[in-house]
């Protein structure tokens, strides 16, 4: 038998269970999808297999006598400041796979999170603060381009506005659900996400694996995504939402494509994405008709064509060291948004070394490109839309104020609903029911619940936000847009100063 270190030994966590509580009910045995807990007929009991454990913590959630307890296990290797323990894991597994290892989820790297280092700035005596719960705020949202200035012309009924302004998606809250797609998550949880935003009159985005017709009746607050493998992407499907976006790429794996299993493609994914039933679903690296912001330029146009310019058209980008001429270029190239994803931007299926070694933080790129745009004299002419890393109201607040007009949150989200940040989503047994098509384990997700618990964190998060405007003397998220003056930061070199546009805190 081949020696195989890892397997066995070097497991990442551990179950301990209390055998006097313990009842052997098997409630952790049917739990659990990755096979940890088993019955042993001989010794009448429950018994575990500590090697199976990825950390959902489902089996100690749903225990009735609270007899587990899962934990990291405690024997590691000798600590080695250059090896740390991760990378001689990833060694032993590539060793005996000979296979790149994925992963799920955002990059968990201890890469400075710069939200962290922000602080906002707070009204006293001579700019009172503003009460929200006595007084007006507003937090509706535009995304689409905005004209430079207003002309009115006069008419028998009063004024009336000359100036043609473009389609735009209206948010009552600045934060939209951000694209995961049918497949990678499943139909329950994308019936979650379409209800919510419809209750809250924000957006969700499909992600690139299509619509299902049955959710066509949401799509005014559907945003459509077309990728590079153009998966569902039809004449209906472009006119069922409220927006387009062209997906070029993605901040948990920035310049590579998609794969979903096709142990994920069942009929009703099968029939969306318009792919043989069980067959991969492998999406390539770029977009074959884009080599060019010329080319870029040539689909954005076709996609208003195709849906009669109703809706605006943008860009998914993936933060990347020349973030900010990729989006004057796009904004050029005539698109109504660009979406920027961090390197902390979650994801269903991306190589781990990918993951979190490609890519730059939100939080620079975004100050970079909405510097440029303003440098340039094109801000208002495209919307810029923040994703990757988004945790809290205060990120979203710390967002708008370095120059997002709104934000996508997809990790919120789903933690929402139960997620444990396991980051197995690729393997299909999601034993939250979230990441999963298995109809056994998709059912844990009800639709309805879902939809309540995304809208309710929508609802927190905006109330926060109120708070965070009114202490800040604003009452109104448009008058945040880009005002970095509202921040000031803690412990940053004049270099990340420089490049987020704020000063030090004491400033």
């Amino acid at each position: 038998m081949a020696f195989t270190p890892i397997g066995k030994k070097y497991h990442d966590f551990q179950v301990v269970r209390d055998k006097d509580a313990c009842i052997n009910c098997q409630v952790c045995v049917r739990q659990c999808s990755y096979g940890v807990h088993t019955f042993d007929e001989n010794r009448k009991c429950v018994v575990h297999d500590n090697s199976k454990c990825i950390g959902c913590h489902r089996c100690e959630a749903l225990c009735p006598t609270d007899a587990l307890l899962i934990q990291e296990k405690a024997s590691d290797f000798k600590a080695n400041a250059c090896w740390r323990p991760e990378f001689i894991k990833y060694i032993y597994k590539q060793a005996e796979t000979g296979g790149v290892l994925l992963t799920g989820m955002g990059s968990p790297v201890n890469i400075p999170v710069y939200w962290d280092r922000l602080l906002l700035d707070a009204s006293q005596v001579t700019n009172p603060s503003i009460d929200p719960l006595r007084e007006p705020m507003e937090l509706t949202t535009f995304i689409g381009a905005k004209p430079d200035a207003l002309a009115f012309e006069q008419t028998p009924d009063g004024p009336k506005l000359a100036t043609k302004i473009g389609p735009q998606l209206r948010l009552k809250s600045p934060i939209m659900f951000s694209a995961m797609s049918f497949g990678s998550i499943n139909f329950n949880l994308h019936i979650a996400m379409a209800r919510a935003a419809t209750e809250l009159g924000i957006f969700y985005n499909t992600g690139e694996g299509g619509l299902h017709p049955s959710l066509y009746k949401y799509g005014a607050n559907t945003i459509v995504q077309v990728a590079s493998g153009r998966f569902g992407v039809h004449r209906d499907y472009l006119n069922a939402g409220g927006g387009i976006e062209i997906k070029v790429g993605q901040g948990a794996k920035p310049g590579i494509g998609g794969h979903l299993p096709g142990e994920k493609i069942n009929a009703k994914v099968s029939e969306t994405r318009m792919v043989p039933l069980g067959s991969d679903a492998i999406s390539p690296a770029p977009h074959h008709d884009i080599y060019s912001i010329e080319d870029l330029l040539q689909l954005i146009f076709a996609l208003k064509e195709a849906s009669q310019y109703r809706v605006p058209v943008g860009v998914k980008i993936a933060a990347v060291h020349n973030v900010a001429a990729i989006a004057s270029g796009i904004v050029r190239a005539g698109a109504d948004y660009v979406a920027i994803d961090g390197m902390r931007g979650g994801t269903g299926a991306a190589p781990g070394m990918i993951r979190d070694n490609v890519g730059i933080p939100i939080e620079l790129a975004l100050a970079a490109v909405d510097q440029r745009l303003r440098d340039e004299g094109i801000r208002g002419q495209a919307s810029v839309i923040a994703a990757g890393g988004i945790r809290c109201s205060a990120d979203v607040v710390k967002a708008i104020a370095l120059g997002a007009d709104a934000v996508y949150i997809g990790t919120a989200a789903l933690l929402a609903v139960g997620c444990t940040l396991c980051a197995r989503c690729y393997t299909g047994k999601c034993p939250w029911g979230i990441a999963t098509n298995d109809p056994s384990l998709a059912k844990r997700q009800n639709p309805d619940k879902a939809a309540k618990q995304m809208a309710n964190l929508i609802r927190a998060w905006s109330h926060e936000i109120e708070e965070m405007l009114g202490g800040m003397g604003l009452n109104s998220i448009e008058s945040l847009r880009g005002n970095r003056d509202k921040l000031r930061a803690v412990g940053l070199s004049q270099t990340e100063l420089d490049i987020l546009g704020v000063r030090h805190a004491g400033a």
